[in-house]
């Protein structure tokens, strides 16, 4: 008769080389990713509720920005689910440049919207989050839920910590997001959790063209593509 630690030894093996087993499933997911995406560039990456209706202002100006962007030249990646992410597919697919979906499988299956030029799937929400990042020139982020605010905070969270390049990060729909910046600036700001310059780390506009312009002002003086030493550290993102 095995004791308890035996036992336990046993199951923790198990667990062991499944979890070892993972790593290939893993691995696939960043490879599929990086061969798909970087022969892709520039990216913008757009952001917001997968709750968004049809019929919604939010889902409307999402459209409108991705077709604008996508006519601009750049690919638009997103998550490839409903909403939000339904309408800058949309828009992408109406354009000029691809339009990419990074489909998540989630216990209440999410379903791949019809606009992808480009569709793949993740079992694993952080080799999914490095895709949003990596091949990023922008972060477009419309009103939206938990999800919407992770990836924000996670952008904002790489570049104040040096871990990506900077990249404009854009918030759409002032009137959304005023409650949250002004805690930003009132209680984080003023706790010195943060510092007053990292409120300079993002911009809220409006209205489309209002997105189009804040990226090419932003690559005005600079290439759009990764310098050399920026590429060197989006290697070890």
């Amino acid at each position: 008769m095995k004791g308890r630690g035996e036992f336990r030894s046993d199951v923790a093996q198990e667990q062991i080389t499944e979890e070892s087993w993972r790593i290939f499933q893993i691995m696939a997911e960043f490879v599929q990713g990086f061969e798909r995406l970087s022969s892709l560039q520039p990216c913008v990456s757009i952001f917001g509720s997968a709750r968004a209706q049809k019929d919604g202002v939010n889902f409307e100006l999402a459209r409108v920005i991705a077709r604008m962007l996508s006519d601009s030249g750049f690919t638009v990646i997103t998550g490839g689910g409903p909403g939000i992410m339904e309408a800058g597919s949309r828009g992408a697919f109406e354009g000029t440049s691809p339009s990419v979906g990074l489909n998540i499988a989630l216990p209440r299956e999410q379903v791949p919207n019809a606009y992808q030029d480009v569709s793949l799937r993740f079992r694993h929400f952080f080799a999914r989050k490095v895709m949003f990042v990596k091949y990023a020139s922008a972060y477009v982020v419309l009103p939206g839920g938990f999800g919407t605010l992770d990836e924000f905070v996670e952008i904002l969270t790489l570049v104040q910590t040096g871990k990506t390049r900077r990249i404009p990060i854009i918030l759409v729909n002032s009137a959304f997001w005023r409650g949250l910046l002004d805690w930003f600036g009132n209680t984080l700001v003023a706790e010195g959790t943060i510092a007053a310059d990292d409120m300079k780390l993002f911009q809220v506009v409006d209205e489309p063209q209002q997105v189009v312009d804040a990226l090419f002002d932003h690559y005005s003086g600079r290439a759009i593509t990764p310098s050399a030493e920026e590429a060197a550290v989006l290697m070890d993102l």
